[in-house]
């Protein structure tokens, strides 16, 4: 194997472990990931030389600590360097010949997702410190400029270095808090892989599924870290079915069953089987339940499904949820419910294209057809997909044909909304 492609290799695999290895003995993000680098640059140069050696992560963990110490020594005598540079020193002098590197992602995925950091920030410091994505990669998947990208993981880093923010597991009394804010930046990237697909190279889905299952193996017999692995296994075992030949998104209700990942379908019901064994529900095994419903075999049970949203919403309330709960009411034939809930959220959710696409379905049942429209036309606007907007023209043109078949005609487009007359007596 080639120099670089050991090295490639190496970073792509332990990353996140030599990272958390370096913050836990700096303390400070920034130097760590600079060591790293440097260590990474000789790696290429002394292994070119060499030949590459039996343990590379344990190389560049020695050679990233020295280099550590090579930046304390450079940047003055304070005496909060010396400390630090006491510190590392011991560290280094104590590596044995071939070290097991610690893991310590734990505390790195912690600390990446603090809730003083904004929620863009953790998803991205985590993508970058955990996963290794480039930042090239992270700033491809949000459309901004690569060094946009850049100057927010430095203020990130920054602001966990002047806010003292603990590179440490957090105590019973935090616990709760702080593992929901980890597994809500867990499905945050596995949603932005859901809605954008890879990207230069990388599969924000795939990067959830390895998170996922890095947690429950790092702190294993957690329920709600096990719900969050299920749901993520659920839900990403439909991947092949989302889109059809021609680019267009498919309905859930719609999808081709045969080619879900029955495998993953089965490993994401055991992992959620065990979490509820466990007693101790929580938002990430209802949505996980949820999921399991819709992957049942035969139709998927609507009233369960609405159950289990209503017992979301009492849970983690919000817009988004309550929009998903008239939906599955709306399926399990509780209409006016559902037109009821769509109406309240108009203001909360104006700028979601969900909402506009449900409350257009929600409307076209109640027989509001026109209404129903202007909504898919409103839904068609802010998609930010050409498979969404596709699949949302689809819906559009078959309400338009039902309606015609009810008995209108001349449909015609005015100011962004469809209109139409009677036929009359003699057309019909």
């Amino acid at each position: 194997m080639t120099p670089e492609a050991a090295l490639e290799r190496a970073l792509r695999q332990e990353r996140g472990r030599l990272l958390a290895a370096l913050v836990a003995r700096t303390r400070d993000f920034q130097r760590a990931e600079d060591a790293l680098q440097e260590a990474a640059a000789s790696a290429l140069l002394h292994w070119g030389r060499t030949g590459v050696p039996d343990r590379p992560e344990a190389w560049l963990l020695r050679v990233a600590l020295r280099k550590a110490i090579d930046q304390y020594r450079r940047s003055g005598r304070d005496g909060l360097n010396t400390a630090a540079l006491a510190l590392l020193a011991r560290d280094e002098a104590e590596l044995p010949d071939r070290p097991d590197i610690p893991d310590e992602r734990l505390q790195l995925i912690f600390a990446c997702c603090h809730p003083a950091l904004d929620p863009k920030s953790r998803v991205a410091l985590t993508l970058r410190c955990v996963c290794g994505l480039t930042t090239a990669q992270i700033a491809a998947v949000y459309l901004d400029a690569e060094p946009t990208l850049g100057q927010r993981l430095s203020r990130a880093k920054a602001k966990i270095a002047a806010a003292g923010i603990p590179f440490a597991v957090p105590g019973p009394e935090l616990w709760s808090e702080r593992l929901n804010a980890v597994l809500t930046v867990v499905y945050l990237v596995f949603t932005a892989g859901y809605a954008v697909g890879p990207v230069q190279g990388c599969d924000l889905c795939d990067e959830a599924l390895f998170l996922a299952g890095l947690i429950d193996r790092l702190c294993p017999g957690q329920a709600e870290i096990e719900g969050c692995l299920a749901l993520v296994l659920l839900t990403h075992a439909r991947r092949k079915a989302r889109i059809d030949p021609e680019g267009q998104t498919v309905a859930l209700t719609q999808q081709d069953r045969a080619l879900w990942d029955t495998a993953m379908i089965a490993e994401g019901v055991m992992v959620l089987e065990r979490a509820l064994a466990r007693r101790r529900p929580g938002p990430f095994q209802i949505k996980a339940a949820i999921a399991a419903c819709h992957a049942a075999p035969g139709a998927p049970d609507w009233p369960q499904i609405a159950a289990l949203y209503d017992r979301l919403q009492q849970i983690e309330p919000g817009p988004v949820v309550r929009l998903n709960r008239a939906v599955a009411h709306m399926e399990a034939g509780n209409l006016a419910l559902a037109r009821h809930e769509v109406e309240a959220l108009a203001d909360p959710l104006a700028q979601y294209q969900p909402y506009h696409a449900a409350r257009a379905e929600i409307l076209a049942r109640s027989g509001l057809w026109s209404e129903s429209l202007a909504g898919y036309d409103r839904a068609i606007d802010l998609a930010e997909t050409s498979a969404d907007a596709e699949f949302l023209r689809n819906r559009r043109k078959i309400l338009l044909e039902a309606w015609a078949q009810a008995g209108f005609s001349d449909f015609h487009e005015k100011k962004g909304r469809a209109e139409a007359r009677p036929k009359s007596n003699r057309e019909v």
